[in-house]
């Protein structure tokens, strides 16, 4: 897809949304739900989305959300690092399938990076442990 055109209502991120498929959750508010990616890059992979939008990417967004958004998303990432004290943290967000946008409802990933050890890669196809997923989100949450 390009940068611009139609938002879909069933895109993934729309569904998780209403709670008609899913998700390992570890936060959410009136601005955003955080959950674990069931396809993590590496461990702790977890996935911010804005509520109440209808925002394909950042371009879309309304700019009196940037702020509350933002703010989670640190947030959520400081939480991430607490817990799981990665070497390192990648905070990344695509626009278009150009720049490496699979899901058209936009979001954050925040991936948590270990030294010495590869990201498994964007679009990789190996399914997470969802247990292990759960326990992951379970030490994010409580380090909010």
């Amino acid at each position: 897809m390009s940068l611009h055109g139609t938002y879909d209502d069933n895109n993934l991120f729309a569904k998780i949304l209403r709670r008609e498929i899913p998700a390992v959750m570890v936060y959410g508010d009136e601005h955003v739900l955080a959950f674990m990616d069931i396809f993590p890059q590496s461990k702790g992979h977890i996935l911010v989305v804005p509520q109440g939008t209808k925002a394909r990417n950042f371009i879309d967004f309304p700019p009196e959300k940037v702020g509350p958004l933002m703010e989670r998303v640190q947030m959520l990432a400081k939480a991430t690092v607490k817990a799981l004290s990665p070497d390192g943290v990648t905070i990344t967000q695509f626009n278009g399938a150009p720049a490496g946008q699979t899901i058209f409802h936009l979001h954050w990933h925040i991936i948590p990076r270990y030294e010495s050890v590869r990201l498994a890669g964007h679009g990789h196809q190996n399914k997470a442990d969802i247990p292990a997923l759960q326990e992951l989100a379970k030490q994010i949450a409580a380090a909010l």
